[in-house]
């Protein structure tokens, strides 16, 4: 008796059991197409100069729609009807997006960034009282590397609609820089003494042409404004070193550099007998 059950079972369990291998095998080659596609899209944008921001989303486009085919075929195999769970899903669409608004808009602001470019992978910018180097542009959200080393992730629902600075926009940009010196100092001198610190800097461009000038009349002194223009990724070192040579050379000048100061008048009071 158990002989002849197991015989009527034995071929079922053959069955579902080539079937489960079936399904490993197809699950495999699935997953190393996925892989092969992927790597064959990115390897077609990367040679057609598409940026990387581009690139990073269309590549987590892909590989989520991909998924999605995968688990849905599965379920095929598995005897699961697809169309109706399709139907059901489409339908569910509606209140899942109402609940997801916001994962919404970040995927539409990360398509508006792709398409507008305010800024791509590489460009230091400042948005939403952040700021760092772009690391990453994904379906949701964008990824900083700020300048001391942390990870800043912004909501590209968020990122699109604030308003971003691209530090790294144009090739060029002009260092804004003051310096202020006592009433009495010899202000031509002044000028000479920073016009030639910027002259002998390899640094500096010569085209448009440095600005020195004086911006102010300030209460504790007369405040000179220097604005030479420089290559973007050279801000920083000419700013630092500027400043410095300025301070060095005034000081050895005998030019003063104030503090910050009050002259108070005092009136005394007649006393009236």
């Amino acid at each position: 008796m158990e002989f002849d059950v197991l015989e009527q079972l034995l071929p079922k369990i053959l069955e579902s059991g080539m079937s489960l291998i079936w399904s490993l095998a197809f699950l495999f080659i699935g997953l190393k197409l996925i892989q092969f596609l992927r790597k064959l899209l990115r390897g077609a944008l990367e040679r057609s100069n598409v940026d990387t921001g581009v690139v990073q989303f269309l590549d987590a486009l892909v590989k989520f729609a991909a998924y999605a085919v995968l688990i849905l075929a599965l379920m095929a195999r598995f005897g699961i009807q697809t169309t109706s769970l399709i139907t059901l899903l489409g339908s569910a669409g509606v209140a899942i997006g109402l609940s997801i608004q916001g994962s919404l808009a970040n995927f539409a602001g990360g398509v508006l960034i792709l398409m507008l470019k305010p800024f791509v992978v590489g460009d230091y910018i400042s948005a939403c009282g952040c700021e760092g180097t772009v690391a990453e542009i994904s379906l949701f959200a964008t990824t900083l590397h700020s300048a001391d080393n942390r990870n800043v992730v912004l909501p590209n629902g968020t990122l699109s609609n604030s308003n971003i600075t691209n530090y790294s926009a144009n090739e060029t940009r002009r260092v804004d820089m003051s310096v202020d010196v006592a009433y009495n100092s010899d202000l031509k001198r002044t000028r000479q003494i920073i016009e030639d610190i910027l002259d002998h800097d390899e640094k500096i461009l010569t085209d448009p042409s440095c600005v020195v000038a004086v911006n102010d009349l300030g209460d504790s002194g007369i405040t000179v404004l220097i604005r030479p223009w420089v290559k973007t990724e050279d801000y920083w070192e000419v700013k630092w070193r500027v400043l410095e040579k300025v301070h060095d050379r005034l000081n050895e000048e005998g030019i003063e550099i104030p503090f910050p100061q009050m002259t108070v008048h005092m009136e005394s009071e007649q006393k009236v007998n």
